[in-house]
């Protein structure tokens, strides 16, 4: 005999930052919300490196939450400084950080579990791999699951990043592979264990480019440093390095590099631990789609872009607090919910989509190091 799915007035895919700021916004509202969640746990990996939040999407979504006092508690101090370095090492812009507080780091695992411990417990489900989706009529959906549960809900939110399973029932968009290929790594205890790498790099963040490759960094709040490879090449040159094998992979990574400042090559031949390989992807530029009714998207779901931006935590925390005021602004009224929070999400992430890819193209193209330092010193004017 099969069971009755469990009903949920509103269910939530994927515990990232912006489903998790969307069931806190709700919390604070007094309405319900259960998120369906992929990890084993709260710690089932690492969460990732320092993130810049905006003081108009990141930080304006924590005031919805009513945690911005808590997350100021969290900011690594000095940690919007930022320092631009030609590929034979000589610094060519370094600005302190300037205290105000407009893009202030933190760490993205303690922002996560600053939402996590807002939540009610119980509200998210671990180990919850979601395998499909359906419509079942009247804005009502069934999920699956890995174990063969399912569930059913009156109001669907994909917030399952960049290979969402929810997305299907609104876009049949993918990402595509924007040409950019990350190598991760880290300097532990770089004060200590490597100092000079330390001191070139600064307290905050770091850009080196040229030739369609760049070294980018910044220091974390444990005295670590957090460095990103990047490269223009094929999506097929990560496949042909051993990543297994930490000391062959170095080899492979820093061999584009060649002819670059032996400082800046340590960066990556002294790095602790494995690197790690990334494909950067993207949706297309203005992605959107119909209204259909009880389903919609917020973060990477919606609006995967390129990091060149620094938007994508921001807007999906933004995304999470915009849908989470709009159902609250329209209790019983789910399509006008989503009517009004899609109104302003689509032109929203348009833009910071197109302001990704145009910083990509602008930093990877001829002569991206003078370019960019261009770009600064226009922001510096302002």
């Amino acid at each position: 005999m099969t069971s009755t799915p469990t009903h949920h007035a509103v269910a939530i895919v994927g515990a990232g930052l912006g489903g998790l700021t969307l069931a806190r916004v709700l919390h604070v509202h007094g309405i319900e919300a259960v998120i369906y969640e992929l990890e084993a746990n709260r710690n089932a990996r690492t969460q990732g490196g320092m993130l810049d939040i905006h003081e108009d999407s990141g930080q304006e979504a924590l005031h919805a939450a009513g945690l911005h006092d808590r997350f100021r508690a969290l900011v690594h101090p000095g940690g919007e400084a930022t320092r631009v370095v030609d590929p034979q090492g000589t610094v060519r812009l370094r600005e302190a950080d300037a205290g105000d507080g407009t893009r202030p780091e933190v760490e993205r695992g303690q922002l996560r579990d600053l939402l996590l411990d807002s939540l009610p417990e119980g509200t998210v489900r671990w180990g919850s791999k979601v395998t499909g989706a359906r419509t079942l009529g009247g804005g009502r959906h069934e999920v699956t699951l890995a174990d063969g549960t399912a569930f059913t809900t009156d109001l669907l939110v994909g917030g399952d990043g960049a290979w969402s399973r929810i997305r299907p029932l609104v876009s049949p968009a993918t990402p595509a592979y924007t040409g950019i290929s990350f190598i991760e790594s880290d300097l532990l205890d770089a004060d200590t264990r490597h100092p000079e790498s330390a001191a070139l790099i600064g307290g905050g963040s770091f850009f080196c480019l040229g030739d369609g490759k760049g070294i980018l960094a910044h220091r974390e709040s444990d005295g670590s440093l957090h460095i990103y490879t990047a490269l223009k090449t094929g999506p097929d040159w990560l496949g042909t390095i051993d990543f297994t094998d930490t000391d062959t992979a170095k080899k492979a990574v820093l061999a584009p590099f060649d002819g670059w400042a032996d400082s800046l090559r340590a960066l990556i031949a002294d790095a602790d631990g494995a690197l790690v390989p990334r494909h950067i992807h993207a949706l297309p530029v203005g992605h959107r789609w119909d209204r259909v009714p009880g389903v919609t998207l917020l973060g990477d779901a919606a609006h995967l872009m390129s990091p060149f931006a620094g938007e994508g935590a921001n807007l999906a925390m933004l995304d999470g607090a915009e849908l989470g005021r709009a159902i609250a602004a329209h209790p019983g009224d789910t399509e006008a919910a989503l009517t009004a929070y899609e109104t302003a999400l689509f032109p929203r992430s348009e833009a910071s989509a197109a302001e990704s890819a145009g910083s990509l193209d602008l930093m990877f193209g001829d002569r991206g190091l003078e370019r960019l330092l261009g770009v600064f010193a226009a922001h510096g004017q302002q």
